[in-house]
């Protein structure tokens, strides 16, 4: 269906109603909860790692830890879960969202304090499965504070509230990036973690505060009729959960491009260790890894999603998998019918030109400068961009509604690549590199914001919770996937260019490279340093075009004005 060009153009705010909306009561305790969502991922993430990494651990164990967040990638899978379970005694006194945060949050801190009470040299695992344990309780918090924030403000503030979530969500990122680096040197790690845990609070305090929030009532599962077969049921039961955990095992093998999972499953099974490095060696080198992690990563998806359907005879569990985890994804194609497939895919491409800039370190070293350097900017300006860009995009929204800014962003994300561009033929230059990253951490912030708010939209009310968990889930999939090809990319072109391909039109742009700019790189590639300038500047470019999917998407999603069965999006 479609609307009027009045419609869709009409503003929601005025410009000024649209700035104070960003100091209303709800908006002020987003950023709390923003705080406190932001907190545990990276704390199980790049602050753990330096943690592990003064200890003297290896690398490669360090590595292994990065699969902890995997979480963040799985919710979707047990949202439906804490949607229809409710908290005793808490879920009277508070509702059933507040309730859950304010568990949760809790169950952070004491991972948080689990961590603290684990020396990695001595226990290892313990750390392991505390920071695992905290990851999945921080995923997990994710799941009700968005479903709180999607129902508790009109559609009209939904900017607004992204923004001031992401607001809280850096600067929560700022904390747990520096003040763990800094307190390890004065009162140890452990003590550090426990003042992370206590840091918490802030959360706790905001849920107290939060208004309660409309009625939860999730859709019944009925199981009039279907027989009672214990024995077979918790054969069912346990069948299926095994499945989900191989599928799981598959996806964050492929994602993180980590053959050590399925490797242990492998030896459990009786393969050899010969075959173990052999699997290992092909699915994380360079010309053959992708060609297994894709289909890894898709054939896990397609487990799940198998694991849940029912079987070809009614059953309790079955019915149950039904109506909590395929129930939602169908709903969401009844009401947008035709077009469901395409918001689908438009908002698993939406940010893939973004999620293809994963080797942006080495390309700053690359060109020279030093690491002290890179981590100043990234996390110093770089995160003030951001911020600024979210405040931006909030705006926008709030101004001019989901679809406009949705726009907004998608042409605004892959054309500030051009500052990159820039950056690569110009070499090391600090003023460039603070332009250049100005511009994508705002264009970012501004499309990032935007994305949220409008798959907040999409969400039913009666599957608010494990709608918008699928949503963001599959968001970043894809582009995680694109992105594992960025470093084969800008080899290629620069031997590429050097041998007179095509990247080699690029080589007259780098005339003016300063002496410092890819020295080491170029050397251990064997190419020229303008051929390495030139390899970059084709990345980006690169990056630019795979961009044009969502720009063209978003266009076209811009001039016909869908409309599910209560929300226009």
């Amino acid at each position: 269906m479609t609307a009027t060009p009045n419609e869709a153009e009409k503003p929601k705010l005025s410009a000024l109603s649209a700035l104070l909306a960003f100091f209303k009561p709800k908006p002020l305790l987003m950023l709390a909860l923003g705080y406190a969502s932001g907190m545990p991922f990276l704390l199980v993430n790049d602050t753990l790692s330096a943690w592990l990494r003064v200890e003297g651990l290896s690398l490669q164990v360090i590595g292994f830890f990065v699969l902890v967040t995997f979480s963040y990638t799985l919710k979707f899978m047990w949202a439906p879960l804490i949607d229809r379970l409710n908290v005793p005694w808490l879920n009277e006194k508070l509702g059933h969202r507040r309730a859950w945060m304010l568990v949760l949050q809790a169950a952070v801190a004491l991972g948080l304090l689990g961590i603290a009470a684990c020396d990695p040299k001595i226990s290892l695992g313990e750390m392991a499965a505390f920071a695992a344990l905290t990851a999945f309780f921080g995923a997990s918090q994710d799941i009700v504070m968005d479903a709180w924030r999607i129902e508790s403000v009109e559609p009209e503030l939904q900017g607004v509230m992204t923004a001031a979530y992401q607001w809280g969500y850096r600067i929560a990122m700022m904390v747990a990036g520096a003040v763990p680096l800094i307190l390890s040197s004065r009162i140890g790690w452990p003590l550090a973690y426990a003042t992370m845990a206590l840091m918490m609070i802030i959360g706790w305090i905001a849920v107290l505060l939060a208004p309660r929030g409309p009625a939860h009532n999730p859709r019944p599962i009925h199981y009039e009729g279907l027989p009672v077969r214990p024995v077979l049921e918790w054969v069912e039961w346990i069948a299926r959960g095994l499945i989900i955990l191989f599928a799981a095992l598959m996806m964050g093998s492929g994602l993180t491009a980590n053959a050590d999972l399925m490797n242990g499953l492998f030896g459990h099974l009786g393969l050899s260790l010969d075959a173990q490095a052999a699997f290992k060696t092909a699915f994380t080198a360079k010309a053959t890894g992708p060609f297994l992690q894709i289909p890894f990563t898709l054939a896990g998806l397609s487990l799940m999603l198998g694991a849940c359907l029912p079987l070809p005879w009614p059953t309790r569990p079955g019915a149950y998998f039904k109506g909590a985890f395929i129930e939602p994804l169908a709903d969401f194609f009844r009401r947008y019918k035709d077009w469901a497939g395409f918001i689908f895919a438009l908002i698993c491409l939406y940010r893939i030109s973004e999620f293809t800039l994963s080797i942006m370190n080495p390309f700053y070293v690359d060109l020279g400068f030093s690491l002290d350097a890179v981590g100043e900017m990234r996390k110093g300006f770089g995160v003030l961009m951001l911020v600024v860009g979210v405040g931006i995009a909030g705006w926008l929204i709030a101004r001019f509604g989901v679809r406009n800014s949705l726009l907004v962003g998608a042409i605004a994300g892959p054309f500030s690549h051009i500052g990159f561009m820039w950056l690569a033929a110009a070499g090391h230059s600090l003023p460039i590199f603070a332009v250049a990253l100005a511009m994508d951490n705002i264009a970012a912030s501004i499309a990032g914001t935007a994305l949220i708010a409008y798959m907040s939209t999409l969400v039913s009310p009666q599957y608010t919770a494990p709608q918008y968990a699928i949503f963001s889930s599959f968001y970043a999939i894809l582009g995680k996937l694109v992105a594992s090809q960025s470093g084969r990319i800008v080899e290629a072109s620069a031997k590429s260019a050097d041998a007179g391909g095509v990247s080699a039109i690029f080589k007259d742009l780098m005339g003016h490279l300063h002496a410092d700019s890819y020295i080491t790189a170029s050397a251990k590639l064997g190419v020229t340093p303008a051929a390495m300038g030139a390899g970059y500047f084709a990345f980006f470019a690169y990056t630019i075009g795979i961009g044009f999917i969502a720009i063209a998407m978003s266009f076209w999603l811009y001039y016909r004005r869908v409309e599910g069965s209560e929300d226009k999006v």
